[in-house]
């Protein structure tokens, strides 16, 4: 049997068609960072990596800082981005409670930001 269309060209394709791909639940949490604390960003990603990534149910984790770019669609008024991957709402749910995100927020968020944005989705 030939292999599907597109599968030459792009031999990843199957892997991640629509079709084949588990359930999942995205969490991004774009923060803009108070100006007066010029740290803030690096201990934000910081204090999300030591607290967040960890956390059960917790699938994929990424906090990080923006990164210039030339292309004028891209969002760059920020200054961190979180990056989570859940199996479901129910676990981004209960990790929303979990005693290290209840930390997080406390010492961190609260403290250094300005702004928040999250999208949801799955």
């Amino acid at each position: 049997m030939p292999p599907p269309v597109g599968a030459l060209r792009f031999p990843l394709a199957i892997r991640f068609c629509p079709a084949t791909m588990r359930s999942m639940f995205s969490h991004i949490v774009v923060l803009w960072t108070n100006p007066a604390l010029p740290g803030a960003a690096d201990e934000l990603v910081d204090g999300a990596n030591r607290l967040l990534k960890d956390i059960p149910g917790v699938q994929r984790f990424h906090a990080g800082k923006m990164v210039p770019s030339p292309r004028p669609v891209v969002e760059q008024t920020y200054q961190v981005a979180l990056n989570l991957l859940f199996p479901d709402k129910p676990a981004m749910d209960a990790y929303q409670v979990h005693p290290r995100h209840v930390e997080f927020v406390e010492k961190f968020v609260k403290r250094l930001i300005k702004q928040a944005v999250v999208y949801d989705f799955e």
